[in-house]
């Protein structure tokens, strides 16, 4: 859309929410099916299949109401008794204000505001993940139970944290894509109502899926994978989300930007998928009809495909791909498409059928994909009060098990990035003062990150430190984080002086980056690394510097500085950051978390935000993207963190050789063998007739060697045996956190899938696996495995 009417669209969503505020004063929601006027058609009949209720219900349907259904404020049918429905609720990290499905004025005022995304993965711990999702859909389902909030979540955003500039790189689980699978497959089953059963070798949860009575997988709320796909750039110099072209390899495509998508939907089930406004060499992803037709009939995609908010009509008005509004209906609606988050299609659909490009047949195909989602919610099986979940309200909303969570969310996700000479933890019985410096270290409400709702019980850091050291005293230094001005320096630098201990925080807030919003630089905005270092110098004692924001940052002066002793991360930590920060600071929580992507230098500004390739190329000086292909120097590496004791590995058990006989598809296995030079060297993964009969364990033994018991994040890589084309430098093939004891060995296993794991994608995206050793790396340990074929 043209910026105008981006304006007046949004602007009718705050008139839509406004309205949706008043109507709280109804503490239950409308719903459709009621007795005894609207409760006889067969729609309303839940001992039919849900898949016949759905038909039935568009057989119902005029042509003017089902253009209706297009859009995400639905705004009702009246003489069926379909009240309106509002597609739109945000439920990132917590229930959000951003979608007009949403509202606190009512009932409820607040939600648990947990880390920010990029924070909780940093904690690599998939039964934390699963938990959140599973408490943040308690409190969404609560929500709607009194009227303020819909059932349809546009979350969790998992593409890939490409380029450390993105705005909203925050949002994401990192730059790796096993990471962003699992961390998608345990959200999304966590939300929409399964259930944690134990764990399995592999480090995922078994669960149950919810079955209604006509034996159909059931939803508590639904959740959808966004944004398919390659979509990592908002603005930057003259490219824009909105018209951007990625021009994506089909190597990269395969192996990277498409993973977290295929598990969030074949792992996970994912109910939604969210289309991007980005274009795909050429084609915007809403009119990718080979990309979206893949996910249902390679995937086995169950759910229906949004659009992006005006993705629709950027395809006309921004990417020029079309000639009218109604050629990207068409198109739109024939690749796949079934709602248009938007008014694009409310307007323009009846001209498009009036013209010939739609058939009435291609609105019933997205209304069926959309009716089978409202069915598996239940909003056509009566009163909600009266079903599974209808006795969640207020009292399971802010509630002490979830604001708990918070905060363990967030200790398990700062990471200790600096500790010289162990300066941390303090003592906090010989502390006797700390001065807390920073324009974000006394303001709660710059905690949360992007996607953020209203907090429960938010604390500012320095009300944690309050809660330990009484004479706690506080100087801005900037008057904002933009930092263009040091008339405050001399007041931080005097506060300082008197404090036995200081504490800086400094880096990012939504000012800095955001949607619609990328970075140009990598250092600290403005002044602050002068702050930073004055403060450093007239302290009595080597400086603690906390860090936030979602954006990597190049602090290599702090990390040299010895007036610096400490560097934390603790991205957006939440409403129970403050908490969290002094617990670590003071040692009441060991620190574990690991950085979740790359933290380059500023001399990376220099490569186009706009190349989306993420292998190396030396012939034109490009060093690659992400710890799997970047060549670079780097300032932190993917998966660093410290803690406050010190562990070491023993390999207890792996295999020596993987044997490919008798797994192969040809009854010959010279058939499906490829050469590389003169060597047989290696298979395309679809001509293993069985990956399970390869998987193996690996046996693992991690001892902690400090006097701190503390969990701690076994990660364990992969290298390929031999330099073929667009090989990763090395790849994460598995994780789990462990809780350990002081001086006190614990046991982990990995499962490795070589069908997975220890593949990557050629030239043609086709997977393939090398054939001979594999490197396995556990911290300075190697393991070599053989893969061969007798």
């Amino acid at each position: 859309m043209r910026s105008q009417q981006r304006f007046a669209f949004f602007v009718f969503l705050l008139f839509l929410q406004f309205c949706s505020s008043i109507s709280t004063s109804n503490p239950h929601p409308e719903f459709p099916c009621k007795p005894h006027h609207h409760n006889s058609y067969p729609f309303c009949n839940t001992s039919l299949p849900i898949t016949t209720r759905a038909q039935s219900l568009i057989s119902l349907l005029t042509l003017p109401e089902k253009i209706q259904q297009l859009t995400n404020n639905f705004t009702g049918i009246k003489r069926l008794g379909i009240p309106a429905y509002e597609w739109w609720s945000e439920s990132l990290h917590g229930i959000a204000t951003n979608g007009p499905g949403v509202s606190f004025s009512g009932t409820i005022p607040s939600a648990t505001n947990f880390p920010q995304v990029l924070g909780t993965v940093a904690s690599f711990n998939r039964s934390l993940w699963f938990s959140i999702g599973s408490a943040i859909a308690v409190e969404a389902r609560a929500m709607y139970n009194v009227g303020q909030a819909g059932l349809t979540f546009w979350a969790p955003t998992i593409n890939i944290f490409r380029d450390p500039r993105w705005g909203r790189g925050q949002e994401t689980p990192g730059e790796d894509p096993m990471v962003a699978s699992a961390y998608a497959v345990e959200f999304v089953r966590g939300f929409q109502g399964g259930k944690w059963k134990g764990q399995r070798r592999d480090g995922s949860g078994w669960k149950r899926v919810l079955k209604g009575d006509d034996g159909s997988e059931r939803l508590m709320v639904s959740a959808c994978c966004k944004h398919f796909n390659a979509y990592d750039l908002e603005k930057w110099h003259n490219f824009s989300r909105y018209s951007f072209n990625a021009v994506v390899s089909k190597q990269d495509l395969e192996d990277t930007y498409q993973p977290p998508f295929r598990s969030c939907i074949q792992q996970g089930k994912a109910s939604c998928l969210m289309c991007s406004y980005n274009a795909i060499n050429g084609v915007p992803a809403c009119a990718r009809g080979d990309l979206l037709q893949k996910a249902r009939s390679e995937w086995d995609f169950n759910g229906y495909i949004t659009s992006d908010c005006d993705a629709v009509a950027t395809v006309f008005e921004y990417q020029n791909y079309t000639k009218t509004a109604e050629d990207a209906i068409a198109d739109v609606l024939k690749a796949g498409t079934d709602i248009n988050c938007g008014t694009y299609m409310l307007r323009n659909t009846k001209s498009a059928i009036q013209k010939g490009k739609v058939k009435e047949a291609d609105i019933d195909r997205a209304l069926l994909n959309l009716f089978l989602v409202q069915l598996r919610l239940g909003l056509f099986d009566g009163d909600p009060r009266k079903g599974k979940f209808g006795k969640l309200g207020p009292q399971d909303v802010c509630n002490s098990k979830h604001k708990t969570l918070a905060l363990e969310a967030a200790r398990q996700g700062i990471v200790l990035l600096k500790n010289d000479k162990k300066f941390l933890p303090l003592d906090k019985n010989v502390v006797n003062s700390i001065a807390v410096i920073g324009p974000m270290a006394n303001n709660a409400s710059l905690l949360g990150g992007g996607y953020t709702g209203i907090p429960c019980n938010p604390k500012s850091l320095s009300e944690g430190f309050q809660a330990y050291i009484k004479k706690t005293s506080y100087a801005k230094g900037c008057f904002n984080v933009s930092c263009d001005f040091d008339n405050g320096f001399d007041e931080a630098i005097l506060t300082a002086k008197e404090a036995d201990f200081v504490i800086i925080v400094a880096g990012l807030d939504l000012s800095q980056e955001t949607e619609d919003h990328d970075r140009v630089s990598l250092l600290l905005p403005g002044k602050q690394k002068a702050l930073v270092s004055s403060v450093a110098a007239a302290s009595k004692k080597p400086v603690i510097l906390v860090l936030t924001g979602g954006g990597p940052l190049d602090v290599s002066f702090a990390e040299e500085d010895p007036r610096i002793a400490s560097i934390l991360w603790i991205g957006y930590p939440g409403e129970a950051g403050g908490k969290a920060l002094a617990e670590v600071i003071f040692g009441d929580y060991n620190p574990g978390g690991r950085l979740p992507m790359t933290w380059y230098p500023e001399a990376f500004t220099s490569i186009p935000m706009n190349d989306m390739n993420l292998r190396a190329d030396p012939s034109r000086d490009y060093p690659g993207r992400t710890y799997r292909f970047y060549t670079g120097h780097r300032v932190y590496g993917f998966g660093q963190g410290l803690s406050y004791t010190n562990y070491t590995y023993k390999f207890l058990s792996a295999p020596n050789k993987i044997s490919l006989s008798g797994s192969l598809k040809s009854d010959s296995s010279k058939n499906v063998l490829h050469e590389v030079g003169d060597e047989l060297g290696f298979i395309h993964i679809d001509e293993v007739e069985s990956c399970n009969s390869l998987r193996f364990s690996v046996q693992i033994s991690v001892m902690n060697l400090g006097d701190m018991d503390g969990s701690h994040v076994v990660m364990l890589f992969s290298k390929v045996p031999k330099k073929f084309k667009g090989t990763p430098v090395k790849q994460l093939i598995g994780f789990n956190r462990v809780h350990t004891l002081s001086h006190g060995s614990t046991k982990t296993s990995i499962l490795v899938d070589p069908c997975q794991h220890l593949s990557f994608a050629n030239d043609h995206g086709k997977m393939i696996l090398p054939l001979g050793k594999h490197k396995l790396m556990l911290g300075d340990l190697e393991h070599f495995i053989s893969i061969e074929t007798d």
